[in-house]
C-alpha cells in the first residue's frame, strides 16, 4: 500500500534532510473565494501555489464534468513550472481537512508521480506543530518530470453504467445532496442509482486530520466494500472523490474513480436519477 499521508513533525524533519519533497499548496474551495488570497497570506516555507481549477484539471463541459482529467502535456507543463523534477517527491497540503488537496494527490499519481503524500491535518497540523509560515510567493527554475496518464484505474459514465452489481459505488458528497434534496451545481439532483452514500466528512475527525486506516476499514466494510476490493467512486466533479480514494487507499483498497462525476452524469439527459436515501 502507497504511503498516504505525512505528518506535520515528520514532514518538518524531511524539510530539513538533504533531499526535502516538493511541496505544494493546493487550497481551494467551491464558489470561491480564490485559494491564492489564503497562499500569499500565509504558506509553508518554500511551497509553489497550484490552481486546482486551470492546472489540475481541463475546461469545463457539460460532456465531460465541471473538472475534466487534463490533458497529460498540459499537467506535464504545469508541474514543471512548479519547479517538480523527475523522480522528486511531493507533498501536498490544503487548510480544508484535505477535501481539495487530495485532488494533486490522486491526479500526479495518475500521472505517474511515485511518492505523493498528503499533509494530514493541512495548514491547521503545521502550525499547531509549531511550523512557521512564509508569504513570499514561490516561482522555483523549470522542473524536467515527465508525466503519462493512465496510471490509476478510473471509469467513464458508461462504465459507471456497467458497474457490476457485486461491486461498490460511493457517492462522496454530502447526504443531502446524494439524496436529491438540494442539489447548488449541477443540473439535476440526486444520484447515480445503485450509488451508497459516504460523505467524505466522514473520514476526517475534528481536526481534519484521516482517521486511523483500521477506522477507516472498518467503515467501508460496513459501507458494503467487497473482499475482492472493487470499489469506484464518484462525487460533484472530481474532486472530492479524490479524497475518497485517499482513504480508501488507507483502508487497503485500490479505488477506481469516475472523473467526471455527478456534473457530467447529470448532465446526460438519457442517464438515469435516483433519489432518496
Amino acid at each position: 500500500m502507497p504511503e498516504v499521508i505525512v505528518s506535520a513533525t515528520a514532514l518538518a524533519d524531511e524539510l530539513a534532510a538533504d533531499r526535502p519533497p516538493r511541496l505544494l499548496d493546493v487550497r481551494w474551495q467551491l464558489g470561491g473565494p480564490p485559494g491564492v488570497d489564503g497562499y500569499r497570506a500565509g504558506h509553508l516555507p518554500g511551497a509553489v501555489y497550484v490552481d486546482l481549477d486551470t492546472e489540475l484539471a481541463a475546461p469545463p463541459t457539460p460532456a465531460g464534468g465541471r473538472h475534466p482529467l487534463p490533458d497529460p502535456d498540459a499537467l506535464q507543463r504545469a508541474a514543471r513550472t512548479w519547479g517538480l523534477r523527475q523522480d522528486e517527491r511531493v507533498v501536498v497540503y490544503d487548510d480544508s481537512g484535505s477535501m481539495s488537496v487530495a485532488r494533486a494527490w490522486w491526479l500526479l499519481r495518475w500521472a505517474g508521480v511515485a511518492e505523493v503524500r498528503i499533509l494530514d491535518g493541512g495548514l491547521a497540523a503545521w502550525t499547531a506543530a509549531g511550523g512557521d509560515l512564509d508569504q513570499t510567493e514561490v516561482h522555483p527554475p523549470l522542473g524536467d518530470v515527465e508525466l503519462t496518464g493512465g496510471q490509476l484505474p478510473t471509469l467513464d459514465a458508461d462504465g459507471v453504467a456497467a458497474w457490476p452489481a457485486d461491486g461498490l459505488l460511493l457517492d462522496a458528497r454530502a447526504a443531502e445532496r446524494f439524496r436529491g434534496e438540494v442539489e447548488p451545481v449541477d443540473p439535476r439532483a440526486g444520484h447515480i442509482p445503485g450509488a451508497v452514500s459516504a460523505p467524505t466528512a466522514e473520514n476526517v475527525d475534528g481536526t481534519g486530520a484521516f482517521l486511523p486506516a483500521d477506522d477507516l476499514t472498518r467503515r467501508f466494510a460496513a459501507l458494503g466494500a467487497p473482499a475482492d476490493g472493487r470499489v469506484a467512486v464518484y462525487c460533484g466533479s472530481g474532486v472530492t472523490a479524490a479524497h475518497q480514494a485517499a482513504a480508501l487507499t488507507m483502508a487497503g483498497y485500490t479505488p477506481v474513480l469516475y472523473p467526471g462525476s455527478w456534473s457530467q452524469w447529470s448532465s446526460d439527459p438519457e442517464r438515469p436519477v435516483a433519489t432518496g436515501s
